[in-house]
């Protein structure tokens, strides 16, 4: 009581749902207790989001307020904001979400000696996807499949991501990195070669290995793209070279892996032509299982890694919107 009242810092919501593009708002109110005050008026309020890591030691900074001064830190420079609807709202508004925007944010007022802070979760809504290289499985450190991911429009899932996937039926038997840095794979339909057939299903977790020298496969995360993925109308068939020359004329790109995925997962786009991709995979996407196409499941029908130079196939492409 001598004290004055209790600085109290609330989320009203523990989880927000987005995808990439758009624009959130994280929640955060701060009040004292026992008062409907948003502060005492004897020192500045400071406000402070910064975004957890796996590391709970380290914390990335994201943006900080007091009075007129403000700051944003790193990829989120130029893209957050506070709403301020109100004396007492501290809520972080993100624009123009990215892939590595996901994860969990703190909120974090300060008022003289006392503060608090609240916690709150951004999803967004996307696709994971099992990602090896021409090389084969198991060929990437943990560096090696962040890049992967990067190159194919993706980010190296978390493990939370993972299991929604498993949720919804993702079944695979190749352990692969995820971005806390284990090692992991999901399995639905337990079998002899992935743990044994009298296992329970689950997510399989192999631990914590060196990120130099351990390699995998990896698990990639990927949402909404701005833009256009097609298959392209072309009279014949083409070499890897060719199709990305044909995307190009097109006004476009070969396609990543990421965004044939996205496509398929989230659009429903369904078609039966095998295509070269830009990491020089071919694939096709079936969302309508049917008779030669994917007949038991809905799926990313993978071909393989083909001579670039003697086999033809047809293209995917991707025209960004400006």
């Amino acid at each position: 009581a001598e004290n004055g009242p209790r600085l109290l810092v609330v989320a009203e919501q523990a989880k927000i749902f987005s995808h990439r593009g758009g624009n959130i708002t994280l929640p955060c109110k701060f009040y004292h207790e026992h008062t409907s005050t948003a502060g005492s008026g004897t020192h500045k309020i400071r406000v402070k989001w910064t975004k957890l890591t796996y590391d709970y030691l380290k914390e990335l900074d994201v943006f900080v307020a007091m009075g007129h001064h403000r700051k944003s830190y790193g990829s989120y420079h130029g893209r957050v904001f506070l709403r301020e609807s109100s004396e007492n709202d501290a809520s972080l508004v993100i624009t123009n979400i990215m892939l590595e925007d996901y994860g969990r944010y703190k909120c974090e007022v300060i008022e003289g000696l006392e503060d608090d802070t609240a916690v709150v979760t951004l999803n967004l809504e996307g696709v994971v996807f099992p990602y090896s290289p021409r090389l084969g499985r198991y060929n990437l450190n943990f560096h090696e499949a962040q890049r992967a991911c990067m190159e194919q429009d993706s980010v190296i899932a978390s493990f939370d991501q993972l299991y929604d996937a498993w949720r919804s039926g993702l079944d695979w038997c190749n352990a692969g990195w995820l971005s806390d840095g284990s090692v992991q794979y999901p399995i639905t339909k337990p079998r002899e070669p992935c743990g044994g057939k009298n296992t329970v299903p689950g997510v399989r977790n192999y631990g914590f290995w060196d990120k130099e020298k351990s390699r995998y496969d990896v698990f990639c995360f990927t949402s909404n793209f701005n833009g256009r993925f097609y298959y392209l109308i072309h009279p014949i068939k083409l070499t890897y070279d060719e199709a990305v020359q044909a995307c190009l004329k097109d006004g476009a790109q070969i396609a990543k892996v990421g965004q044939i995925f996205a496509a398929w997962k989230l659009l429903g786009y369904d078609r039966c032509d095998a295509g070269w991709l830009a990491d020089g995979s071919v694939r096709y996407p079936i969302s309508r299982p049917r008779k030669r196409c994917s007949p038991s499941e809905a799926a990313v029908r993978f071909v393989g890694f083909p001579d670039k130079k003697h086999k033809l196939y047809g293209v995917y492409c991707f025209r960004a919107y400006n």
